[in-house]
């Protein structure tokens, strides 16, 4: 009487039964023993647990070395698939490709189970030791041993240990903490903005900073020495700072005054004369620096142009006084 008690079903013929008729039985022995080296695809039926069984001496995917799971329904949780019979002692690679994103929890009797996370291929072994038989999870576990070349499509690693380099030309996602990392010698390229970086590989010594959106930032060089950060209204830049008030020169006789001057009279009865041709902007101070205009006064000559809209001379009689004067136009003349 045949048996199929060997871990792919096969059948066993018993010495001396089949008499004419047991190459048949052998050739699909043989058929069988290769759909042991094969890919096969079995399909949950329904949004439940499934269990599907390698029958005897009959071909079913099941027997398949490489078993790629499906399902007809979207599945809404963990779902269990059992591989029977609980007595079949085999190596697997099973592939969830189920539709809803849900782990698929592989189970042969009330031993351990194996998770196969949604997408996911995993290697196990079923144990075959019947009722309390175990799934075991027989992916390899060594840590930085070999190169692993390209990883495609979505999946879970978990606790995963790496050394050396690791290299990504596309999305590199974590779901928890990536931890050990050297920032210096361990990792390069450049860290976007958007995800806290400046988006560039290196800052010049002593340059100025600006934010710039979500692109790399931008920089200012300090320019020439005495240089300041200038606004334009929209950005910054290094520039020259504005002149400011000019140093005073001490004048005791006539003189012609040039644009941007400070002059300080040191004696009365002199003529101090406004710049000639001047252009609006153009400012002249002058102060009695004696403290005896009162009496001795002395002359700021407008050379052509008005002076407060007069085209008058004006005679500086106050003491310790001090006016700028400013060139608005050809009406005005020089403002005091």
């Amino acid at each position: 009487m045949a048996t199929y008690v060997n871990n792919l079903r096969l059948k066993e013929i018993a010495t001396g039964d089949e008499s004419g008729t047991w190459g048949t039985s052998t050739n699909t022995n043989l058929e069988l023993v290769t759909d042991g080296f094969s890919y096969g695809t079995k399909q949950m039926a329904a949004d439940a647990n499934e269990t599907f069984t390698m029958p005897d001496a009959t071909a079913d995917a099941t027997r398949g070395f490489y078993l790629k799971i499906t399902s007809a329904a979207s599945l809404t949780a963990t779902r269990e698939v059992t591989l029977g019979p609980n007595t079949v002692s085999k190596v697997w690679l099973i592939e969830n490709a189920t539709t809803g994103s849900q782990i698929i929890t592989i189970k042969q009797g009330s031993g351990a189970t194996v998770n196969v996370a949604s997408g996911s291929k995993v290697m196990l072994v079923t144990d075959g030791v019947g009722a309390g038989a175990a799934v075991i999870n027989a992916n390899p576990t060594e840590a930085g041993a070999g190169t692993v070349t390209s990883v495609g499509g979505t999946g879970t690693v978990n606790g995963i240990s790496l050394s050396g380099t690791v290299t990504s030309s596309g999305n590199l996602t974590l779901g928890g903490a990536l931890s050990g990392v050297n920032l210096t010698s361990q990792v390069t390229g450049t860290l976007p903005v958007a995800n806290g970086g400046t988006g560039q590989t290196a800052l010049t010594a002593n340059n100025v900073v600006l934010g710039n959106g979500t692109s790399a930032v931008q920089v200012v060089a300090p320019g020439t020495s005495g240089n300041v950060l200038k606004s334009n209204g929209s950005t910054w830049a290094s520039a020259a700072e504005a002149a400011g008030y000019p140093p005073p020169t001490l004048v005791g006789t006539n003189v012609t005054a040039t644009s941007a001057q400070f002059l300080v009279a040191t004696a009365g009865s002199i003529t101090i004369t406004l710049p000639a041709s001047p252009s609006a902007g153009d400012f002249v101070a002058v102060k009695d620096g004696t403290g005896a205009a009162a009496t001795t006064t002395f002359t700021v000559a407008r050379n052509g142009s008005n002076i407060a809209s007069s085209a008058t001379d004006l005679v500086f009689d106050k003491n310790f006084a001090e006016i700028v004067m400013t060139y608005i136009n050809g009406t005005i003349g020089w403002s005091v």
